[in-house]
């Protein structure tokens, strides 16, 4: 079998010895990081639930909207750019340092271990919106009752699922780096660190316990809740419904009203059409926030080798109806 071509390049060949499991449970689901992930899918959906009419009863501070959102995007790029666009796809190399801050950057959306997301997501490419795809909406038919029994499937439910996916099949170049593989392992004490960073700023800052309250339920439980969903929301509304103006093998589309708060991820049809490009939004008023910070981390020389799409590349994998309005 030839290897995916949304594997990095540099995966590894077999090797005499089995590599240690990046994650506490290995391949199975049933583990305590899946554990931890279902009490913080609950409890921060809870909190986004009372959100609204707790800030109606006592007001929200601008250190609380502060924390939150800054919180959001750093947990958020270290997903797409991290995750996603570096370590599943190889969109760009990274200095050693720069590799080491997106795998805890990612970590700290609480989406589960690295290794484990990135299998998952490789799995997914290799087999989108067809029978293996761990996360496909269109899992149970195409009716109006099988796509809603699918949309909640490929949201949420997939991860609980008994299926496994093979890290030392989809994700050997990451399992084989020691120290990504201690992050990986380590995604119950980046939960914690998380969670407790903006009451710890919250408390200090204000020297009040309410602080630290608010902070955690605005900057800890609301910006997790709001980041899972949104995130999820690219496995779901974005295989569902959307413009295709580029050929892919799946039903991927462009949502635009996702696109700033998932940091450009929502340009979905650009990506499975062409899954190592470094920036998903090419189009004219596409925002792509991190493509913009992947360039300047390669002008800062942290990241090099980027692979930036160019016009023949893009024209490439238009829809010829789209090259013709073009």
């Amino acid at each position: 079998m030839t290897a995916s071509p949304d594997v990095v390049d540099d995966a590894p060949k077999a090797q005499e010895k089995p590599i240690p499991s990046a994650t506490l449970g290995g391949d199975s689901k049933r583990s305590i990081e899946q554990l931890t992930l279902l009490l913080f899918i609950t409890v921060p959906f809870l909190a986004l639930l009372a959100a609204i009419p707790l800030a109606w009863g006592w007001g929200v501070s601008w250190l609380d909207l502060g924390l939150m959102v800054a919180m959001y995007y750093i947990g958020c790029h270290g997903i797409t750019i991290g995750f996603h666009r570096y370590f599943t796809h190889g969109s760009f190399k990274a200095k050693r340092p720069l590799r080491i801050a997106l795998a805890i950057a990612g970590s700290l959306a609480v989406e589960g271990p690295l290794v484990r997301w990135v299998a998952d997501h490789r799995k997914h490419h290799k087999f989108s919106d067809a029978e293996g795809d761990p996360h496909s909406p269109w899992r149970y038919g195409e009716t109006v009752p099988a796509l809603l029994k699918g949309l909640w499937w490929a949201h949420i439910a997939w991860m609980f699922d008994e299926e496994q996916t093979s890290q030392q099949k989809y994700a050997p170049d990451l399992v084989k780096d020691s120290t990504l593989r201690a992050i990986s392992r380590q995604f119950a004490l980046w939960t914690v660190v998380s969670l407790m960073l903006p009451p710890l700023i919250g408390g200090l800052v204000t020297w009040s316990w309410q602080g630290a309250v608010t902070a955690f339920f605005w900057g800890s439980l609301v910006r997790v809740a709001l980041l899972h969903h949104v995130t999820w929301s690219i496995n779901s509304i974005c295989h569902a419904v959307g413009k295709r103006p580029f050929k892919s093998r799946d039903r991927s589309g462009n949502v635009w009203w996702l696109a700033v708060l998932s940091c450009g991820e929502s340009w979905h049809n650009l990506h499975h059409a062409d899954p190592t490009s470094a920036r998903h939004g090419v189009m004219r008023g596409q925002l792509d926030s991190s493509a913009r910070i992947i360039r300047w981390f390669e002008k800062a020389g942290w990241a090099y080798d980027v692979r930036w799409p160019n016009e023949a590349r893009i024209d490439a994998r238009r829809k010829e109806e789209s090259v013709g309005a073009a």
